[in-house]
């Protein structure tokens, strides 16, 4: 099998990223594969911890906190691998998946990326992704296909074309990369997967989702559910994604949608929460539109520097 580059980012999180070597380590005994590690800035320097567990590791580590597609991209700019698995440090894979995956691409040059099935790892037994559906250009809206659903192995012999991989877990060959381009940096967190998905659609590529192999998923050990970064990030995301991926008329529908239904929905859904504390960072996240470019690369702000963990 040919090299696979296996990429993780961690930051301020040793114990999840330790499980994950430890799953490669136990998993992957047959696969030629690398392991490549970003530490993104952490507080503490845990080279040596993590070269214990895993000895042939490649460690990077990089002096600021470059956000997710930023400590992938530092990754896959070093990765010798002829295929690249970016896989998030909070998760565990199981046997074989990393031949699966390489197996799907093989079988069908026409992908893009590909990311597997992706169960809860609370509870296994409740899925967290099967696939994506088209973005409603006008909403921004889209549905994770299975989330929530219990897993009745209904996924585990089909592979087929979606709207959208997920972070989590996506392959793809290091030759599209170097055609299609990296992971678009100016997201930070949240929504650059999606662009990601968009560059490598308008290269000719596909995306897919196999249920063909899974991995578990540690959801929200990273970023709260509602938290301040999460918030600003989303809020801020949304938005310039329609600007990167659609006509100037499209942002135009989508502003007045977002900015007099979905905003104050959201405001209001604070205010009955209890979650006043949130409104100013939505206010942040759209005022982030005012003086920027859809192309701009957002300087580490006090806000981006305050993050706990990424993605």
């Amino acid at each position: 099998m040919a090299l696979t580059s296996i990429i993780t980012v961690n930051y301020n999180q040793p114990g999840v990223t330790l499980d994950l070597l430890k799953s490669i380590k136990k998993n992957c005994l047959t696969d030629d594969i690398e392991v490549i590690l970003v530490d993104n800035a952490s507080d503490v320097d845990n080279k040596s911890l993590f070269a214990d567990c895993y000895p042939s590791l490649r460690y990077i580590r990089s002096e600021v906190n470059l956000g997710f597609a930023g400590g992938n991209n530092l990754g896959i700019r070093q990765a010798k691998g002829e295929y690249i698995l970016m896989i998030n440090n909070d998760t565990e894979i199981i046997p074989g998946f990393v031949g699966q995956l390489v197996a799907e691409m093989i079988a069908r040059p026409e992908i893009g990326i590909i990311s597997p099935l992706i169960l809860f790892y609370d509870d296994p037994s409740v899925i967290q992704y099967a696939g994506f559906t088209p973005l409603n250009l006008i909403t921004g809206r889209n549905r994770t296909i299975g989330l929530g659903t219990q897993n009745n192995n209904q996924y585990d012999n089909t592979s087929y074309q979606t709207a959208f991989c997920h972070g989590a877990a996506m392959m793809c060959r290091k030759s599209d990369i170097n055609r299609v381009g990296l992971i678009p940096e100016q997201y930070f967190l949240y929504y650059e997967e999606l662009d990601w998905c968009e560059m490598f659609k308008r290269a000719g590529k596909q995306i897919w989702f196999t249920g063909k192999t899974h991995i578990f998923h540690k959801e929200s050990m990273s970023v709260g559910k509602e938290s301040a970064v999460k918030t600003y990030f989303v809020t801020r995301n949304r938005l310039l994604f329609m600007r990167r991926n659609t006509n100037w008329l499209n942002v135009t529908l989508f502003s007045a949608y977002y900015l007099l239904l979905a905003v104050p929905k959201q405001l209001i859904t604070y205010l009955v929460k209890g979650r006043k504390d949130l409104i100013p960072f939505v206010a942040k996240g759209l005022s982030w539109h005012l003086f920027r470019s859809k192309n701009h690369v957002e300087q580490r702000s006090p806000l981006v520097l305050q993050a706990k963990s990424i993605k």
